[in-house]
């Protein structure tokens, strides 16, 4: 592992980062928890695909966090 590596930003999130974050995040930290790239996270939201259940908000989409976890087996 190269030095640059070790305190770069991991791609995806931690446990501890996934069970801090609100009630409904951006889709792009519903993309960087599911290690979906930008691009892809939008057009599978954008298609009604993405992986857990997606809010349209005006010209956002935001990720309902609770699915999101149930996805990723952290639900409480």
């Amino acid at each position: 592992m190269r030095d640059d590596e070790k305190d770069g930003p991991a791609k995806g999130m931690s446990r501890e980062q996934l069970l801090a974050l609100p009630v409904a995040v951006d889709l792009d930290t519903g993309n960087r928890a599911l290690g979906l790239g930008r691009s892809k996270g939008y057009e599978l939201a954008k298609r009604g695909q993405y992986p857990c259940k997606v809010l349209r908000l005006g010209n956002a989409y935001r990720v309902v966090t609770a699915d999101l976890l149930n996805l990723l087996s952290l639900a409480a």
